[in-house]
């Protein structure tokens, strides 16, 4: 009885954790990619054509990662698809926390899978949530996969402030 428990742990083990394994093909340090994604102009303002989330908030919504990238500010971008995720859906109101505290000072953008897979595909992404921190100079500085807690961004992000954040 405890080898089967032990095999089926250790069959399951790898898909409890799978969310961490990170195998994309960027990494911190490396510089983020420039890509057009959609904006809530591009879509008249529906935001139900721009993301899956219940309570959006149009400030994540405003520009273009390739636009958000030619700012030279820091950029929060989290993908996560709460129409299928309700981790997803917890980890948006943490951020829109967050944005509350460095709106102006930091640029806040959701992609959905839905609305912008090539987002996804583009930053390796594979399941969500995954928070990505670049910073002014477009390098990555942070990446995690998984659900984060308030304290836990907003001290990546006071961090990257401090530093100075332009890269």
């Amino acid at each position: 009885m405890r080898i089967r428990a032990l095999t089926l742990l250790c069959l399951a083990l790898p898909l409890l954790v799978a969310c961490q394994v990170d195998d994309s093909s960027l990494k911190v340090g490396m510089e983020a990619p420039s890509l057009r994604t959609k904006t809530l102009a591009d879509v008249d303002g529906d935001f139900s054509r721009i993301t899956s989330y219940r309570y959006p908030d149009a400030r994540m919504y405003q520009m273009s990662l390739d636009e958000a990238l030619q700012r030279g500010k820091p950029i929060v971008l989290e993908f996560a698809t709460p129409g299928h995720c309700t981790v997803c859906d917890k980890q948006l109101q943490m951020v829109k926390a967050v944005l509350e505290k460095y709106e102006g000072e930091v640029i806040f953008l959701h992609m959905d899978q839905y609305q912008n897979p090539e987002a996804f595909r583009t930053f390796g992404v594979i399941g969500d949530p995954w928070t990505y921190v670049i910073d002014g100079g477009r390098v990555v500085r942070f990446k995690r996969a998984g659900r984060m807690l308030y304290n836990e961004l907003d001290l990546v992000v006071g961090s990257l402030l401090r530093e100075g954040g332009a890269g």
